[in-house]
């Protein structure tokens, strides 16, 4: 990052991972160290913030599932207000601020301010929950490709999601913000031809001290969910890969897990080992 990548009246959506301080990226601390005031998302990890220096200025511009402290138009006029201070900002957003961060409401806002906006990459927590679960989210011959799909809709409206097309099989599904949508996806998922007993994993508080994971299958799913992840943070991962995913280590809460009838026959390519 060069000095004048953040010259005041910049603005910078920075990626804050999933939660784990360990995951952010080199170039996020740094940013999250010289700004002057930060904006932040309330699924953002208090080891993330924990970094913020206490001489900057810290906001809580928090949404979670059905309660928001502050709506979209409030956030993006706070952004505009605070460069046109010319003040350093960091929007910090959970996971990826491109995907599923809204962060294209906000560039479009600052621009129309006439302020420079840019952008710091996450980890998202699709590839946190895989990677404490010891899995690869796509794998030859298995999962061609991976999805990333929300979960979440307007109150009271239905998920305006091709259902068909993620039940095809050869991927990866991954579900962002899905607790409460568990139901609706299980019924969409199978309505639409998928196997009842294709492998889940649904994880909770992803890359925290408290993270959980739970194997499942698909038709299991809605219940799972309910008894599972109560008010916590939720992944959920659907797919034949799920099934390599390497117990105990990977489930320490599950204490008789196997892979649904059908898929143990699944093994994972070995790489030839050097001369």
């Amino acid at each position: 990052m060069q000095p004048d990548d953040f010259a005041p009246g910049t603005v910078w959506l920075v990626g804050a991972g999933p939660g784990d301080p360990d995951l952010l990226t080199v170039k996020a601390v740094r940013l999250i160290q010289r700004a002057d005031i930060v904006f932040h998302d309330a699924l953002v990890g208090d080891g993330v913030l924990a970094l913020i220096p206490q001489r900057t200025e810290r906001i809580s511009v928090g949404k979670r599932s059905g309660r928001h402290s502050k709506d979209q138009a409030t956030i993006d006029a706070l952004l505009v207000v605070a460069a046109r201070a010319g003040k350093r900002v960091v929007r910090l957003k959970g996971g990826d601020p491109v995907l599923f961060g809204r962060a294209t409401e906000e560039i479009s806002a600052l621009h129309d301010a006439g302020f420079a906006v840019r952008l710091c990459p996450g980890i998202t927590a699709a590839s946190a929950a895989a990677a404490s679960a010891g899995m690869s989210l796509s794998l030859r011959g298995v999962a061609r490709d991976v999805r990333f799909v929300t979960a979440h809709s307007k109150r009271g409206a239905a998920l305006d999601i091709d259902w068909a097309s993620l039940a095809q099989g050869g991927s990866t599904l991954a579900f962002y913000m899905g607790r409460d949508a568990a139901g609706e996806i299980m019924r969409g998922l199978m309505r639409a031809g998928m196997r009842s007993d294709t492998p889940v994993m649904i994880a909770c508080d992803v890359s925290a001290p408290e993270e959980r994971r739970l194997a499942t299958r698909l038709d299991l799913l809605e219940l799972a969910t309910r008894s599972f992840a109560a008010h916590a943070p939720t992944m959920i991962l659907i797919g034949a890969a799920i099934a390599l995913a390497d117990p105990p280590a990977a489930f320490p809460t599950n204490t008789a897990w196997a892979p649904p009838t059908g898929y143990p026959a699944i093994s994972a390519p070995r790489l030839p080992r050097s001369a």
